[in-house]
């Protein structure tokens, strides 16, 4: 009979599309398949070159943030060790001069503290010289006075450039003839100028 149908036909027809329809599913996974590593890609977004951040912009920064520390530090260093070597050298002139203003013999009185004159300034220079000249040289020739001075301890009360106050003990010992010493104990405030490179006394205060 020629229209008989062979069996299996129908069934072979129907499952041809479904093969079709899954190889059209897969084709798109494959165009979708990543690049290779270091193969270029035009439209890749470019990311942060920490590199350069850190060449251009951080370490630059850093470098002169450290630059200014060290600055100021050094300047600091150099602020206290000025302090300190004015504050030393006033102490010890101020010191040394109080000694030689407060102290004579009656046969050497007017070159001791006419020599002492030399460690003064401004003001207190008249005041000392009219001082000297019209009691302690007369008074020490005719009584025969001879005065001792030492300073057991002095320290800085203020340091400039060129200004500093120093607080000075003093030890004094006057002898009248052929008496006894009589020693006696006082505290002066002694006011530094630095003139020409030295410290001078300009002010001599009892305190």
């Amino acid at each position: 009979m020629t229209d008989r149908t062979v069996p299996g036909d129908d069934e072979t027809a129907a499952v041809e599309p479904e093969s079709t329809a899954i190889e059209a599913d897969t084709t798109p996974e494959t165009a979708h398949t990543p690049p290779a590593v270091g193969t270029a890609t035009t439209h890749a977004t470019p990311g942060t070159d920490w590199t350069r951040v850190l060449a251009y912009g951080i370490l630059p920064g850093l470098v002169l943030l450290l630059a200014l520390a060290a600055a100021y530090l050094k300047f600091v260093d150099d602020s206290v060790r000025t302090d300190d070597e004015v504050r030393t050298e006033t102490v010890q002139a101020a010191s040394d001069s109080t000694v030689k203003l407060l102290s004579y013999t009656p046969d050497q009185v007017e070159q001791q503290l006419g020599d002492a004159r030399n460690l003064i300034t401004g003001p207190f220079l008249d005041t000392y010289t009219a001082l000297i000249n019209d009691v302690v040289i007369p008074g020490a020739k005719e009584k025969q006075i001879a005065a001792t001075a030492s300073v057991p301890q002095a320290a800085a009360v203020s340091a400039g450039p060129d200004r500093a106050v120093v607080l000075v003990f003093v030890n004094q010992s006057v002898v009248v003839g052929n008496a006894a010493p009589a020693n006696t104990a006082s505290s002066v405030r002694v006011t530094m100028d630095k003139v020409d490179d030295r410290w001078l006394i300009s002010g001599f205060d009892p305190v």
